[in-house]
């Protein structure tokens, strides 16, 4: 690694960015780090404000670089604090000789044969090294009665905060009432602007999350044949009544806070004491992507513990402004790590973090979950929607099956060997190559209406189905 701290000052685009790298210098900060001395690379996975940590490269030979984060300042600040980690402390990279996939992609793209290596334009005036490596100055040491102030202004704020939510509950419940009285077959035909006009007024009063949820409900909806939206439109209805009536008998309930207002830090995770922390083999399931109403995009990447006895699935969960264009995550389906997981508290907990990285899994096939004593594959969502009947997506393993097609081209899946002769209506298109064939195992999100598809063990191995 030929790397020193004055190239790194000479690369950045401004001190501000060197100040930002100078923060990311800690280890905590960088779940993987590895090093192809031979190929001149190092590259790493770092851990920034969403779930899924930011995939970066540095060649030590030509100065190019990669990042995932969404920064329109390059190099950014993940690819400094790599370059800063490698000049200072080289030891924290775990030497490999095999490159990862996503960082041979990069460099498929960006090499030719017999192509020179190139150097970036470097420039360090106006930037320090030195001034982005001293400590900040530490604030002057708060009085008691500043203290007090301002605890006092925060206990404030938190019940001008609780009372405008509670505010918003009374409206939706209101707005509810509305659509009940004026015939649900006038409200999925005017679904859309109904929606967003009390999510508009959900977010006046603060109930961020909640006036998501119900921007979403007509995609939702229109995602169902004709006959089943008013059925449909009860159920998410009645999920709404139940969620405002669980947050006012429980305010204080971290899950229902974040369902319905704001969601907590990552920091406040990861110092809560109740939050699961669980580490195992990982498989990446699948990917859900979506862009919202609100103009953000949610981006779902699915795990599965390989080590648990029972189905166990892991959700990493990540927003980022449409803006910005389409983002890589740090995973791809059929990816295997270890890895330390933190989980929110929840009653169902699914939603997690990254802690620790700690290494590639081998490949092979799922663990053979035994089935529940009823033999019923949807044993798992009708658990999770007794502990929360308010949420709507639930990961399940469905057994041996296969996909079919009815008469209307509808997508289902079919139980094999099953007396009973359960089926489940599969969510959009399918593959035709998957019609027929003997699917092993299957891993799916069900909503009580449809099956959206992760991935499924066969004869001809993993497929992949997100």
């Amino acid at each position: 690694m030929q790397l020193d701290l004055k190239t790194i000052e000479a690369l950045a685009p401004d001190q501000a960015s060197l100040s930002a790298a100078s923060k990311l210098t800690k280890r905590s900060n960088w779940p993987r780090l590895e090093t192809n001395e031979q190929l001149g690379l190092i590259w790493g996975e770092c851990q920034g404000s969403g779930s899924n940590p930011y995939r970066v490269a540095f060649d030590t030979g030509d100065h190019g670089y990669k990042c995932t984060c969404p920064s329109r300042k390059f190099p950014c600040k993940h690819i400094l604090g790599l370059m800063w980690i490698g000049a200072t402390a080289p030891a924290s990279f775990d030497r490999v000789e095999q490159t990862p996939d996503w960082v041979n992609d990069w460099l498929g793209r960006r090499r030719r044969p017999g192509q020179p290596a190139t150097q970036a334009a470097a420039n360090s005036e106006g930037k320090s090294i030195d001034e982005a490596s001293r400590p900040e100055q530490s604030a002057p040491v708060e009085d008691a009665v500043a203290a007090e102030r301002r605890e006092a202004a925060q206990r404030k704020r938190a019940e001008d905060t609780r009372s405008a939510v509670a505010a918003a509950l009374d409206e939706l419940d209101q707005w509810i009432a509305d659509q009940l009285r004026l015939g649900l077959a006038g409200f999925v035909d005017a679904c859309s602007e109904r929606c967003r006009r009390i999510a508009a007024r959900l977010v006046d009063l603060k109930a961020t999350a909640l006036a998501g949820r119900v921007d979403e409900l007509p995609a939702r909806l229109m995602a169902l044949r004709g006959e089943e939206k008013p059925d449909a439109a009860i159920r998410e209805l009645g999920k709404l009544v139940m969620l405002a009536k669980a947050w006012r008998a429980t305010p204080d309930d971290p899950e229902l806070k974040r369902l319905v207002s704001t969601s907590e830090t990552r920091e406040q995770v990861l110092a809560n004491p109740d939050a699961v922390q669980v580490e195992s083999d990982w498989e990446v399931l699948g990917e859900k992507i979506e862009t919202r109403r609100d103009g953000l995009v949610s981006h779902a990447t699915w795990l599965l513990d390989l080590k648990s006895p029972a189905p166990r699935f892991a959700v990493l969960l990540d927003f980022f402004p449409a803006s910005a264009g389409r983002r890589s995550g740090a995973f791809a389906p059929g990816d295997r790590f270890k890895a330390k997981l933190v989980f929110y508290p929840s009653r169902n907990p699914l939603r997690a973090l990254v802690v620790e990285r700690l290494g590639d899994s081998a490949p092979g096939a799922w663990p053979a979950f035994g089935s529940d004593a009823a033999g019923d594959p949807l044993a798992a969502y009708a658990a999770f929607q007794d502990g929360a009947p308010w949420l709507s997506d639930c990961p399940v393993i469905l057994p041996a099956g296969a996909i079919a097609l009815d008469e209307k081209e509808g997508a289902w899946w079919q139980a094999a060997g099953d007396p009973h002769g359960i089926a489940l209506p599969v969510a959009g298109s399918v593959n035709q190559t998957l019609l027929g064939l003997e699917l092993a195992a299957t891993a799916a999100l069900w909503n009580g209406a449809r099956l959206e598809l992760l991935a499924s063990q066969s004869n001809m191995g993993r497929l992949d189905l997100s």
